[in-house]
């Protein structure tokens, strides 16, 4: 299944809604000609693409995103990273946290850096394009889960009318510490939902008590099942079945799951399970790392 068709006068919560949102955070990863085709297709008049360089010694040569508009709808989509990379730095002993200005709380000080450099030109084009009511989303995968949940806090706290009606993340890591996490949830109470496929390392990082995770917290189980809830046991059981589940790849498992392709496979699976009422698909093609990277 891959058409993909937005209702850009939907307002909450659909499994169709997440399913689009994740493909607009898989094309967040493609250049500008390929995101502004594609996002011409769904329905949106309007697009900017944004990249942004950073100076070494910083672990991220540059942050992109864009934006898509039409008269009902905004998109803003940040550009992940591959979970090799994003591993390695999110595990480093050296992660810090720094103050945040907009609210009290404390951030990931290097998704602090990554998001400020590219927020004023999209604030700036929100507020230029924001003229007509549309409903707003934040979507990504991978870092850009991060940047997506951080910039929709900044917009909103910026400009209170910027108030996303989505902020939808895919494997999206620890961005903060609990009191700023309480904060955002406070705010965006039934407006954020993230994603976690099964054993996806990134998910897990950085680490707690310093760390902490918003809600509300999405679960595909190794079955590729979509859980509303997952209690703690009953997910460590499904975490050690997917993560033993190929004997000929061990310790993948958790990389596997992190991919954007993966993650669209699940909500293809869901989305037909849900229209056509046959169940869903159970976890597939562990030998190879083949086909779940963005092509």
């Amino acid at each position: 299944m891959t058409t993909i068709t937005f209702d850009h006068a939907a307002t909450g919560y659909t499994l169709a809604q997440a399913r689009c949102l994740a493909h607009a955070a898989a094309l967040a990863y493609k250049n500008a000609d390929r995101v502004e085709a594609t996002a011409a297709g769904w329905g949106f008049d309007r697009v900017r693409s944004f990249r942004v360089p950073h100076a070494a010694p910083f672990p991220l040569e540059d942050t992109q995103a864009y934006i898509a508009a039409s008269d009902q709808m905004i998109i803003v989509a940040f550009r992940g990273t591959q979970p090799e990379e994003l591993r390695d730095w999110l595990s480093d002993a050296n992660t810090l946290l720094t103050p945040y200005a907009a609210v009290e709380g404390n951030i990931h000080a290097g998704f602090y850096r990554a998001l400020d450099v590219v927020h004023p030109a999209l604030l700036e084009t929100l507020e230029d394009w924001h003229t007509a009511g549309q409903s707003l989303w934040f979507t990504g995968h991978s870092l850009g889960g991060a940047l997506a949940m951080l910039a929709a806090a900044r917009t909103h706290f910026e400009d209170p009318s910027l108030l996303a009606d989505g902020v939808y993340t895919y494997g999206q890591p620890r961005t903060c510490c609990p009191k700023l996490a309480a904060a955002y949830d406070q705010a965006f109470r039934g407006r954020t939902f993230r994603f976690v496929n099964n054993n996806d390392v990134v998910a897990q990082l950085p680490p707690v008590p310093l760390f902490h995770h918003v809600a509300e917290e999405r679960y595909f189980d190794t079955q590729g099942r979509l859980h509303e809830k997952m209690p703690a046991a009953m997910g460590l059981i499904d975490r050690l079945g997917g993560a033993t589940a190929d004997p000929l790849a061990p310790g993948t498992d958790g990389i596997r799951d992190h991919f954007i392709n993966a993650y669209l496979a699940r909500f293809d699976s869901a989305q037909e399970g849900a229209t056509s009422g046959a169940g869903r698909k159970a976890k597939s093609g562990r030998g190879s790392l083949n086909g779940l990277l963005p092509e």
